[in-house]
């Protein structure tokens, strides 16, 4: 994976060591890892960081929305690429404490011009802004998934881009990770396919049978 700057790779470098770091402890943990999951990064990791970074160098879109702060693993992949093709990032999260963090992370990254971080509910964010989002990152509690897909899609734009995390791990989640595909699947203009990356990425496109490219 390249970044832009030494900067953004020094603060990759950074969460890396506190993955693997994680990854020990959630082991040691065990079946009481539920009771701290706040406290761990729970990253996209950096496969499906580098594939959402290069799909924003391709498509270039103008409004990324990343749903699920935490503490700023995939803003860093997100807001680099941004800032390469003159676009904006907006980011939301419900914890302050973990807005802080990720926060204090973009600026060392160097990329905190780019990003307008929202502190807050998910749903109360997106009926406040009147869009529209060239992408989406979906990777919060995966019970909010359907109502946050309730929220951003009137306002996704022709072509925008949707990626949901989660959907094959954790195994607790799949119940609702299985809501949020069937609800995009009862949407006509929603193409959508499960891609094996990660802990499995959902990635749907806005493409009606009018758009003349289909």
């Amino acid at each position: 994976m390249h970044f832009s700057s030494p900067a953004a790779t020094q603060v990759f470098a950074e969460y890396e060591r506190r993955r693997a770091d994680e990854h020990a402890k959630a082991a040691a943990l065990g079946s009481n890892m539920r009771g701290h999951r706040d406290e761990f990064l729970l990253p996209v990791g950096p496969e499906v960081g580098a594939f959402l970074h290069s799909l924003i160098l391709a498509k270039r879109p103008a409004r990324v929305l990343e749903l699920g702060t935490s503490y700023g693993y995939s803003t860093l992949f997100l807001a680099d690429a941004v800032k390469q093709v003159g676009g904006k990032l907006i980011t939301m999260e419900l914890a302050g404490y973990k807005q802080a963090a990720a926060r204090a992370m973009s600026e060392k990254a160097g990329l905190s011009n780019v990003v307008d971080f929202r502190l807050g509910d998910a749903v109360a964010l997106l009926d406040a802004d009147a869009g529209p989002f060239d992408m989406v990152l979906l990777d919060i509690w995966k019970e909010l998934y359907v109502s946050c897909l309730g929220a951003f899609y009137p306002k996704l734009a022709d072509e925008g881009i949707v990626a949901a995390d989660n959907m094959v791990e954790p195994v607790i989640a799949r119940v609702d990770v299985r809501k949020y595909r069937a609800a995009l699947r009862s949407l006509p203009d929603m193409q959508t396919t499960l891609l094996p990356i990660g802990s499995g990425i959902e990635l749907s496109v806005k493409w009606s049978a009018a758009n003349g490219k289909l």
